[in-house]
């Protein structure tokens, strides 16, 4: 499904699929806030969620969460599933005691979730950049007190291109292809926001 769900989307297939395969070995995954969505006994949305953490200016360090992927299968988008996951998944994250999620993704996918500018939060990326995409949404008020945070996100968000590309081999074949969200996914995730 996570396969299906981002081919060639953002990039001429897709990583996806190896991702969410991996980040469920490693230690900052979140297997409470792994969720699946089902119709008809069919399974055809997930949300995987894993800590990541914010530091402040003085080394203090806060444990948050990040998601993703967050999948949907591609006969069943559009049609409010992902926002389901979504709003559910915070919902417990919340009761879990996590106070704060960052996430790269396009805005336009998370504002309607009360997602907001990485700028109105103070928090900056490791590059000491606030791009465009790096959105935060607080879960309970005030958790974050305006001091400026630079995110860091799990190392089990990393991964090899190369063992990506021999983890997909054991899928059937699918032509990779060029489309205009991936130009501007390029756009996005490469520009930063200026104060």
């Amino acid at each position: 499904m996570h396969r299906n769900a981002f081919w060639n989307l953002y990039v001429p297939g897709a990583d996806e699929h190896y991702l969410a395969h991996i980040i469920r070995n490693h230690a900052d995954f979140v297997p409470e806030l792994d969720l699946v969505l089902e119709r008809n006994a069919q399974v055809i949305g997930n949300i995987m969620y894993t800590k990541a953490k914010l530091v402040d200016e003085n080394g203090n360090e806060k444990t948050i969460l990040t998601f993703g992927p967050v999948a949907i299968d591609p006969a069943f988008q559009r049609q409010g599933f992902g926002k389901q996951l979504m709003e559910v998944s915070m919902k417990r994250a919340a009761e879990l005691g996590y106070d704060t999620i960052v996430i790269l993704g396009d805005p336009d996918n998370y504002v309607e979730r009360g997602f907001k500018s990485c700028q109105k939060f103070n928090v900056w990326a490791a590059d000491n950049t606030q791009p465009t995409a790096m959105i935060v949404k607080v879960l309970k008020p005030n958790a974050l007190d305006g001091r400026k945070w630079t995110y860091h996100e799990s190392p089990a968000m990393s991964y090899d291109k190369e063992d990506a590309t021999r983890f997909d081999t054991t899928f059937p074949a699918k032509a990779k292809g060029y489309q205009a969200s991936q130009e501007a996914f390029y756009i996005l995730s490469h520009s930063v926001l200026k104060s």
